[in-house]
């Protein structure tokens, strides 16, 4: 049961406990009210209470009396009602003494309680009145023997409303106190779970991924803290992945820096034994062995930084206006380069003069995109089918679009598109776009740089 409490949304829960806290509530004042003599007499053992009746004494002593007092004929035989004046006085502030004839129930005389006469009791009394439904006044009557005949004695006693007054507050006082001990107990727990949450936050904050956030259940409090802990593990395991994954990268460098040293050693002995000319008949076979050397190195540097430029984030570019015969010249210096190689290329370039139109661009970070293109298209493209590159300007920007033909075979490392994400995220950091496509062995990259502000 405690636990579909607890899985049931807020608004539920503390409509249930309103309505539990309002029958314990009510049930309380019941108790106390419905034992409320019980109470009086415990209460007045320790301290001396006004008794309900007044004098316990007061009855026996107007019996006693009234044999000295004669009746009055009506209420209007004021000098017989006069004499009475003596047996009134016997009554206290708080009781009402009413003379009746005892067979004809005519009033003769009385006296009205002079507690009645004061104002803020009379409006206590009659608000207690209304709401207990009289129990602040208590009522006898009975026949007494006067001199001159018996008549009938009404009494109304207002002592009670010294006692059961304050008591009928203080029940009230107690089951609100407890209505609302239970509803702010609710509260208060859902505000520490709200405050260990936020505790929970700020341990993240401050780093601490290990320890997790507790569990509430499945209320709007519980699902939060359980979002959260989801959050915490999967940032966790972000963190430690990339903290994994620059790890790596740093083991490659590093394992590619100390191989580095291999071909280098090789290169540099080649060398020395081409200088000093100790065998002219393998000079070509050295040359070409010294070339090949050259490639691996090449080869392994540029594994080396595209892996580097991947994974660091520490680069920021000058970006700044670039004129779009610069593009150009870069374009046409690989161009230039890979036709040595055996390539053919289609230029389109627009009509306009390139030495009134810029974009934004590093022209460092530039030459980088396009020989990494380039040579790509060196290692990858195919030599018999040629290489197009269109220049076109739209909508204020510059598109460069570049297109070739695939080899059947692809490296290991280019599968994993790692120069592509070298590119995609220079053209990112120049706050341009990269799109490529590859289908059917037809590789097109777009590269859309921003007109220069």
């Amino acid at each position: 049961m405690t636990k579909k409490f607890k899985n049931m949304k807020i608004r539920t829960q503390l409509t249930y406990l309103i309505l539990i806290a309002g029958i314990i509530s009510y049930s309380l004042f019941q108790i106390l009210w419905l034992n409320k003599w019980t109470i009086y007499k415990k209460v007045d053992q320790v301290i001396d209470l006004t008794p309900p009746h007044g004098d316990p004494y007061f009855l026996d002593t107007l019996r006693t009396e009234a044999v000295n007092y004669d009746i009055p004929k009506s209420e209007d035989d004021t000098k017989s009602i006069q004499k009475l004046e003596p047996f009134f006085a016997l009554s206290d502030p708080y009781t009402s003494i009413y003379i009746y004839g005892l067979e004809d129930g005519i009033f003769r005389a009385g006296k009205y309680a002079e507690v009645m006469d004061n104002n803020t009791f009379r409006a206590v009394f009659d608000l207690g009145y209304q709401v207990s439904g009289g129990v602040g006044e208590m009522y006898r009557e009975f026949p007494i023997e006067f001199k001159n005949g018996t008549a009938l004695v009404m009494i109304y006693f207002y002592h009670n409303v010294l006692f059961l007054y304050p008591y009928g507050i203080f029940c009230i006082v107690i089951s609100i106190l407890t209505f609302l001990t239970i509803i702010l107990c609710f509260i208060s727990r859902k505000m520490k779970q709200v405050v260990q949450i936020k505790n929970g936050i700020l341990q993240m904050s401050s780093g601490d991924l290990k320890t997790p956030l507790p569990r509430y259940g499945s209320d709007e409090i519980g699902i939060l803290s359980s979002e959260l802990d989801k959050l915490r593990v999967t940032l966790e395991d972000t963190l430690r992945q990339e903290q994994e994954s620059r790890q790596a990268n740093q083991d490659l460098i590093t394992a590619m820096s100390h191989d580095l040293r291999t071909p280098l050693t090789i290169l540099s002995g080649y060398l020395d034994v081409l200088k000093l000319k100790k065998t002219p008949d393998k000079e070509t076979e050295y040359l070409d062995r010294c070339l090949q050397k050259t490639k691996d190195i090449k080869e392994m540097t540029d594994r080396m930084f595209e892996y580097a430029l991947v994974f660091e984030e520490s680069e920021v570019p000058n970006i700044k206006p670039v004129s779009l015969s610069f593009a150009q010249d870069c374009i046409l210096e690989n161009c230039d380069f890979i036709h040595l190689a055996g390539f053919q290329f289609c230029l389109d370039f627009p009509p306009e003069d390139f030495s009134l139109l810029t974009f934004a661009g590093d022209e460092t970070m530039l030459k980088r995109i396009f020989n990494n293109l380039f040579s790509n298209i060196l290692k990858y493209g195919e030599k018999s089918e040629p290489v197009q590159i269109l220049i076109r300007i739209e909508s204020d920007e510059l598109r460069i679009q570049i297109h070739n033909t695939i080899q059947e075979t692809h490296s290991e490392i280019e599968s994993n598109h790692i120069g592509l994400k070298s590119v995609e995220k220079m053209m990112t950091l120049l706050g341009g776009r990269m799109l490529y496509s590859e289908k059917e062995s037809q590789f097109t990259i777009q590269l859309t740089f921003s007109a220069a502000s």
